[in-house]
């Protein structure tokens, strides 16, 4: 009995293709009880799992016609508020809808995505929920080929193929900037977040239109690379201030950064804000119990991950619905951080 179950608990989705003769994307349809298989292929399959052992996994599979109340979660990492925000609201989602959550992380190690949606979609999760940056679109194409259902969190498919949900990162942006216009700052500098992500490009973009808007140079000197992580906010702080004429405000694309900022520039001795105005973006809890409380934009991160579970459970219930993308809106947050010129 106990080799039975060790070899049981060796067995694969692969290895059911093998023994069927089929693809690995077959035995997926199967055990997710599509309708696109042929029946002397579903059979062949089924037999091949049940003789090999994959009873247990194919039984969760086909309990309640093929349903599982499971959803996969895909994050790089549980390290820093903004995911903490994000996970909680598709938590409390996933309650309501009296689904549980298997929760993967990739530990930002780069290549991992394509074998971890190759495992996942073999899994026992009905669907996936992603929150990986950068995710290229040939992930993407193993999902779809698997016709398995996912959602995009925070990032979107440049080819509108995918369900996604983000925010208006643009305009949170140019409100920000156009905030400190306001207090007559004119020399605003900006700490961009990962090159390539649509929100650090969007919010770069959304910055410099409010300062073409209101007739200010986009100056070079002023615009600096960040990765989404305090210390990059720490770091790009310390040259922007030697600049000759260095900002009189520091616009960081998230508040993770925001708050290096803030490490920063109380190393240097100044003050926040006589000395120099600071913003952040996303609103995570540490921006308003800081000293002084950040001045950010809120990106509705809880609510991003509650109306991710939403489109994923859409796409459950009606699988033929074509994919949508949902923005949400963003909204300047006025604390501490920030005084007028004098």
């Amino acid at each position: 009995m106990q080799e039975r179950k060790k070899a049981s608990q060796q067995v694969t989705i692969y290895d059911v293709a093998r023994a069927a003769g089929v693809s690995d994307a077959t035995v997926s349809r199967v055990f997710n009880n599509k309708n696109n298989v042929r029946e002397s292929t579903r059979e062949r399959v089924l037999q091949a799992a049940k003789k090999l052992g994959y009873v247990a996994n194919l039984q969760a599979r086909i309990l309640a016609g093929g349903k599982s109340h499971i959803i996969g979660l895909l994050v790089p990492g549980l390290d820093n508020a903004y995911m903490a925000e994000i996970v909680r609201g598709i938590d409390i989602e996933l309650g309501h809808a009296n689904y549980e959550m298997i929760l993967y992380t990739t530990r930002r190690r780069g290549g991992n995505e394509a074998s971890y949606l190759q495992y996942i979609a073999n899994s026992l999760s009905a669907g996936l929920l992603l929150v990986v940056p950068l995710l290229s679109p040939k992930y993407l194409e193993i999902l779809s080929d698997l016709e398995y259902p996912y959602v995009l969190i925070d990032e979107i498919d440049e080819q509108n193929n995918s369900f996604s949900v983000d925010a208006t990162n643009w305009q949170g942006a140019y409100d920000a900037t156009e905030y400190l216009i306001g207090l007559g700052h004119r020399r605003i500098a900006f700490i961009k977040g990962i090159v390539g992500l649509h929100s650090s490009d969007d919010r770069v973009q959304g910055y410099k239109a409010a300062l073409k808007a209101h007739g200010i140079p986009v100056r070079d000197d002023y615009i600096v690379e960040g990765d989404y992580m305090q210390p990059s906010g720490y770091d790009k702080t310390f040259p922007l201030m030697a600049l000759p004429t260095p900002p009189t405000a520091i616009f960081a694309a998230n508040d993770h950064m925001a708050l290096g900022v803030m490490d920063a520039i109380r190393e240097l001795g100044m003050d926040i804000p006589n000395d120099i105005s600071i913003v952040g973006f996303d609103d995570i809890p540490q921006a308003s119990t800081t000293h002084p409380k950040l001045t950010t934009v809120l990106q509705p991160l809880e609510q991003m991950g509650r109306e991710g579970v939403r489109l994923l459970l859409e796409q459950l219930q009606y699988p033929d619905r074509p994919p949508r993308r949902l923005t949400l809106p963003t909204q300047l947050i006025v604390r501490d951080s920030c005084r007028p010129l004098a």
